[in-house]
């Protein structure tokens, strides 16, 4: 029988390309093995998948994808507010079906590892019952691992919750201190059914074969040692961790349907050598209409040329998690007379941009990102220094990282309760392409 390698990515785009990534990792190096990617129908809108999972199997046939039969749940049903609630029980009931479908692999190949994201925690118990080895595969960064790795440490050493605490600052192996309220936003309520499900993946982490990680030792060099050193899971052994990043795209995960090149590549082509600031905050990064006027008056006022990815603002009902929103109204979301008077300055697409060939383009001067991790890892290999702008996960945490450690990148100041000011977008959009700051990220 043959060689095989199962993976398991949680629900999501960004997931399943680092998964794919992974498994063409894998397959560079041991090319007689075969991949199966388990793939699980998501509980809330997270951005089609199809096309890109077709494209892989025309363009990789040694990776194959296994559909996993939906998990319906009523979200009425879960007691958190947090999506990531009705995401941990989908894959906890996912169980069965990920024990039929090992099975079946296993009838005509030898399962030598099983794979999986930190959120299919619960799939362990299934492949430790076919004695299958198990790694965590790490999306995010080394340090965002280190606190991880360490917060059951910290939940045994306090009684509070992360959001009683404020701008208390945490002390985590490996990383710059970090305030409390910069905590992941699932994690911040220890009553909170998020919580207890972080924490307990937190903890079985450890007891994994290996822990893959998206990361380059040059990138982050602290968190690592910290790591090796096992300061991070102080009571038992770390598992072997073994940096694998960094692993980005090899081509965009959904490129034009019959492969033609994205207009706004072409404008880029036509503007400056560094000369243009490029905003776009991810798969499922959205923002209020008036915060929409805000970022569009700031980037007016800054005179510099931008590309702008604008989608719709969620819905007051929440049903935006659940249906993939209609394309945005530019005129009716943008202040009167924007798009006539930045027209020679400014390109704006709707929705999605092939954020790969974008940040390789010469034109592109800096990146403002929501701070996802894949986002980051392609900012960096194509050297375009950032304005960190967390909205969601684990990127308010990436931002301390960015900024205070690594160096790549300048915070965006939100007010209170997250809004970020038509004059912030200003000076840092400004800051970023002009200023002796920008030019030392960027160098």
């Amino acid at each position: 029988m043959k060689d095989s390698i199962v993976l398991y990515p949680s629900p999501g785009i960004g997931h399943l390309v680092s998964m794919v990534e992974l498994g063409r990792l894998v397959l560079k190096h041991y090319p007689s093995f075969s991949i199966t990617i388990l793939i699980t129908p998501p509980p809330f809108n997270t951005g089609s998948t199809a096309p890109y999972i077709t494209r892989i199997s025309t363009t990789t046939p040694s990776i194959s994808f296994h559909h996993l039969p939906p998990i319906l749940i009523s979200p009425d049903s879960i007691s958190s507010a947090h999506p990531e609630a009705l995401l941990f029980e989908v894959l906890r009931r996912n169980n069965p079906s990920v024990h039929q479908a090992l099975l079946t692999i296993s009838q005509t190949s030898t399962i030598r590892a099983f794979i999986i994201d930190l959120f299919c925690t619960p799939a362990r118990d299934v492949a430790a019952s076919f004695n299958i080895p198990i790694y965590n595969f790490f999306t995010s960064g080394a340090a965002v691992l280190c606190v991880m790795l360490y917060f059951p440490t910290i939940h045994k050493n306090t009684t509070k919750s992360f959001k009683d605490l404020g701008p208390t600052i945490l002390d985590f192996p490996g990383t710059p201190p970090i305030p409390a309220q910069d905590m992941i936003k699932p994690m911040l309520d220890r009553n909170d059914v998020t919580y207890q499900g972080f924490l307990d993946f937190c903890t079985k982490m450890p007891e994994s074969n290996g822990i893959l990680v998206n990361t380059v030792e040059s990138l982050e060099p602290r968190a690592l040692k910290a790591l090796s050193d096992g300061l991070c899971i102080p009571d038992r052994p770390t598992p072997p961790i073994c940096c694998v990043g960094p692993i980005i795209a090899a081509d965009d995960r959904t490129g034009g349907e019959h492969g033609e090149k994205h207009e706004c590549l072409t404008w880029l082509d036509s503007q400056p050598s560094r000369s243009v600031v490029f905003l776009c905050f991810g798969s499922l990064g959205l923002f209020s209409a008036a915060q929409l006027k805000e970022i569009a008056i700031g980037l007016e006022k800054s005179g510099q040329r931008f590309l702008w990815v604008v989608r719709n603002p969620p819905t007051e009902d929440n049903s935006w998690r659940n249906l993939a929103p209609p394309e945005p109204d530019l005129d009716a979301l943008l202040p009167e007379g924007f798009l006539e008077r930045t027209k020679d300055k400014g390109f704006i697409v709707k929705s999605w941009a092939p954020q790969m060939e974008v940040l390789n383009r010469t034109s592109v001067g800096g990146f403002v990102t929501h701070c996802g991790w894949n986002s980051v890892l392609e900012a960096v290999c194509a050297g375009v220094p950032m304005v960190a702008w967390p909205l969601y996960a684990e990127q308010r945490l990436n931002r301390i990282f960015l900024v205070e450690e690594m160096k790549l990148a300048m915070p965006m100041k939100e007010s209170e309760n997250g809004f970020v000011s038509a004059a912030e977008v200003e000076k840092r959009v400004r800051e970023l392409l002009d200023s002796d700051e920008g030019k030392a990220l960027r160098e």
